[in-house]
């Protein structure tokens, strides 16, 4: 009788051992997803450098009693203006037209308020935008194209031509940076720092320092002051590094 249950008692152990593998693999996996210890750090890095181009607003504005007299008319300013620019040696892919607007002016109703606002005339502004590479030339450009019919606009901005190099070593300072944190704050925890586990950057783009005086010059003058200051390139990383067992 106590014969019959023994491979019903041996089926049961070999079930019972088939699955303490399992059981064991599954605790291994489930330790394997617990994150390990880290520290997670933000570096900075910043570079200054003087600006090597120099970004022109400028607009021709002309009024008539008519849209197609004005728009006539602020085509002929425009033409002698950019002619003085191509020959004050500005390439054809550095002069780029920004906008063209034509509006109506209203006349306003007398004192007693009666009536609508009727239209007296048209103006007509055409905006450029003018890239300068060559710093030193920004002022007398500007002073020569006020005198042929550039009558608004005047916002600048000095830049940087090629920013490739100056933020390559604002990457590097940044990641320094964060390196140099994380040992700080591992030596302050006195745990050991481990490798790099992840690297994420977050750029900005430069601050231009922007002019910001009118286009209004004395007559003895022979070109407009400039001052290109300097421009900061700044970078941030986000880099988590491992706490080493």
């Amino acid at each position: 009788m106590s014969n019959l249950f023994v491979p019903a008692l041996a089926g049961t152990a070999l079930i019972a051992a088939a699955m303490l593998p399992v059981t064991s693999a599954t605790a291994q996996e489930d330790a394997g997803r617990r994150p390990s210890p880290r520290i997670s750090v933000i570096g900075e890095g910043e570079v200054n450098v003087a600006p090597d181009m120099a970004i022109l607003n400028l607009s021709v504005l002309r009024e008539a009693d008519t849209a197609r007299a004005a728009l006539t008319a602020n085509n002929e300013a425009m033409k002698q203006v950019l002619a003085a620019l191509r020959e004050a040696g500005i390439a054809e892919r550095d002069l780029q037209t920004a906008g063209l607007n034509i509006q109506p002016r209203y006349a306003q109703p007398g004192k007693d308020r009666a009536g609508e606002p009727k239209i007296a005339g048209y103006s007509v502004s055409n905006a450029l935008t003018v890239r300068v590479r060559n710093l030193a030339d920004a002022g007398g450009i500007l002073d020569k194209v006020v005198g042929l019919g550039v009558n608004q606009g005047g916002g600048i901005a000095f830049v940087k031509d090629d920013m490739k190099p100056t933020l390559t070593e604002a990457r590097k300072r940044a990641v320094a940076d964060a390196v140099a944190r994380a040992k700080t704050l591992a030596e302050a925890a006195e745990v050991k720092l481990g490798k790099i586990l992840s690297i994420e950057e977050q750029s900005s783009m430069p601050r231009p320092m922007p002019y910001g005086g009118a286009l209004r010059m004395a007559a003895k003058d022979a070109s407009v002051p400039l001052e290109s200051g300097e421009n900061t390139y700044r970078t941030q990383v986000n880099v988590i590094f491992e706490i080493a067992p």
